[in-house]
């Protein structure tokens, strides 16, 4: 079974969506690095937009413009690659575990949660989540009303909404999929 090519460690890394979320970090304008850099504006937004590959001298100046190193802004590079397998666990956990679902730094995160979980722990996120059951079943509470989910159920969540849940039978899986944390998708809802 050792024939799946499942790591994407091969893939030639996209570090535009690196640079561009360092970039943002800091609350600079592509001006502001295109004249720390010495590169230009149109070139910066070539490579934040992936349409461009920087020679490892030019990276360099990117990350000095950004304060960080070549070497950094590789290691938060996303992989190229658009399809990565996440393999289940060949032993149903007996603890509550947490996995996640995608591997790397993307707009979307998802998470398997196994077994129960601490009801008094209450969860709020940035942006909008999906809670799909798995299997077992679970009680939810959101802005102060209670939902009972059981096996093939879903819940959406908008951005902000406070909840808490647990699961009520044991063997219990949820699926949580968001929008990743780092990506502001809240901002620009429209109402």
């Amino acid at each position: 079974m050792g024939d799946h090519k499942d790591d994407h460690k091969d893939q030639p890394l996209r570090v535009g969506a690196a640079v561009r979320r360092r970039r943002r970090a800091l609350q600079l304008t592509l001006a502001v690095v295109a004249e720390r850099s010495g590169l230009s504006v149109p070139f910066l937004s070539q490579v934040e937009n992936d349409r461009a590959r920087p020679s490892t001298t030019s990276l360099e100046k990117v990350a000095d413009a950004l304060r960080t190193t070549a070497v950094e802004l590789l290691a938060a590079a996303d992989p190229a690659c658009s399809v990565d397998v996440v393999r289940a666990e060949p032993e149903p956990a007996a603890e509550p575990r947490v996995r996640s679902l995608v591997r790397g730094h993307h707009q979307m995160h998802a998470s398997e949660f196994t077994g129960d979980h601490d009801a008094g722990r209450e969860f709020q996120y940035r942006n909008d989540q999906l809670m799909y059951v798995a299997d077992g079943a679970v009680e939810i509470e959101a802005e102060g009303r209670a939902y009972r989910l059981g096996r093939g159920d879903t819940l959406y969540l908008t951005g902000g909404v406070r909840h808490r849940w647990r699961a009520t039978v044991s063997d219990t899986r949820v699926v949580v999929v968001a929008v990743a944390e780092h990506v502001e998708a809240v901002q620009n809802r429209s109402r």
